[in-house]
C-alpha cells in the first residue's frame, strides 16, 4: 500500500466530515413537481374523456340523445351571454345558492346541538333512536313533494329539502364524535371539579370537531342537492328549473349545463369549506397521512 493511500485513509477515519451529497433532496421542490405531475394528469384525464365523448357521439350516438361536450358549451355561453327563458343565469344561480347555504346553515346546527346533546344523553337517545332513524328512512323526493304543497313554490320549500339532506350526515357524526369522546378526559377534569357545561364545552365539542367537519364536507353537497331536487320539483326560478325545462324540451345539453354548474358550486363550497377546517384545527398535531406528502 502506497503512502498516499495510507494518508488519504487516515483522514477519513480521524473524523474527517465527508464533504455534503451533491444532489440532496428537497422535499419542498418535492412537493411541488408531485403536484404538478397530480394536476397535469387530472387535466389529461378530463381531456381524454371529453375528446373521447366528442368523438363516438359524432360517429356512433345521436347527438340528440347523448349530447357532446361542443353543444354542452354552447348552451352554456348561450345562458351566460343571451340569459335563459326564466332570466339571467346569475339570477338562477343566486336562488340556488341562497336556498343551499341557508339549509345547510339550518341542518348544520341543529344537527350539530341535537347529535352532541344525543350523543352525552344516553337515556335520551335510546328512547329517540326508532324516530330518527324512522325519518332519515323516507325518501327526500316525497319530502321535496310535501314541503312544496306546505310551502309553496318559493324559496321555503327548497331551504327545507335542503335542510333535511344536510340534518342526519352532521347529526350522525356529531353523535358519533360526542360519544367517541375518551372517557378518562371526562373523569379527570369532573374530578378537579369542571362542570357539565365546562366538560361539553373544553372536551366533548372540540374533540367532536373532526367528526362535524367531516360531515360538513358532504353535506353541502347535500344542501345544493336538496335545492336542485325541490326546483326540479316545482319552482319558478333556480338552477333545478332550468334541468327540468331542459328535459320537458328534450334538450340534453340542457341537462349537462345544469349538472355543470352545480357541480362547480360543489367544487367551489369544497374548497372553501377545507380551508375553514384547517383554520378550525391549526391547535391540532397533524395525523400520520397529512406528515407524508402525497
Amino acid at each position: 500500500m502506497s503512502p498516499d493511500t495510507l494518508t488519504a485513509d487516515a483522514g477519513t477515519t480521524n473524523g474527517a466530515i465527508p464533504p455534503p451529497a451533491a444532489h440532496k433532496r428537497d422535499p419542498r421542490a418535492q412537493l411541488r413537481k408531485h403536484k404538478t405531475l397530480v394536476y397535469s394528469l387530472r387535466v389529461l384525464v378530463l381531456v381524454g374523456v371529453l375528446a373521447i365523448w366528442e368523438i363516438s357521439v359524432n360517429l356512433w350516438f345521436d347527438p340528440f340523445f347523448y349530447s357532446k361536450p361542443s353543444l354542452i358549451w354552447k348552451q352554456l355561453s348561450s345562458w351566460f351571454t343571451d340569459g335563459t327563458a326564466q332570466g339571467p343565469i346569475w339570477a338562477q344561480i343566486s336562488i340556488t345558492l341562497q336556498e343551499a347555504v341557508i339549509g345547510f346553515a339550518i341542518g348544520a346546527i341543529a344537527g350539530v346541538l341535537l347529535g352532541i346533546l344525543l350523543g352525552r344523553a344516553r337515556l335520551l337517545a335510546e328512547v329517540l333512536s326508532p324516530y330518527i332513524q324512522a325519518a332519515n328512512a323516507v325518501p327526500r323526493i316525497v319530502l321535496a313533494a310535501l314541503f312544496i304543497i306546505w310551502f309553496g313554490l318559493g324559496m321555503s320549500s327548497k331551504i327545507a329539502t335542503a335542510t333535511v339532506l344536510v340534518f342526519f350526515p352532521v347529526f350522525f357524526n356529531a353523535f358519533q364524535g360526542a360519544r367517541e369522546v375518551d372517557r378518562n378526559l371526562i373523569d379527570n377534569a369532573r374530578i378537579l371539579g369542571a362542570s357539565r357545561l365546562q366538560v361539553l364545552r373544553s372536551i366533548v365539542v372540540p374533540s367532536a370537531t373532526s367528526w362535524i367537519l367531516a360531515s360538513l364536507h358532504t353535506a353541502f353537497g347535500f344542501a345544493l342537492i336538496g335545492a336542485i331536487v325541490g326546483e326540479y320539483t316545482g319552482a319558478t326560478q333556480g338552477i333545478g328549473l332550468l334541468i327540468s325545462t331542459a328535459q320537458a324540451s328534450f334538450n340534453s345539453a340542457g341537462i349537462y349545463a345544469g349538472m355543470l354548474i352545480s357541480t362547480v358550486l360543489a367544487l367551489i363550497a369544497e374548497l372553501l369549506l377545507g380551508y375553514l377546517e384547517r383554520r378550525l384545527l391549526k391547535w391540532r398535531p397533524p395525523s400520520q397521512s397529512e406528515s407524508v406528502a402525497v
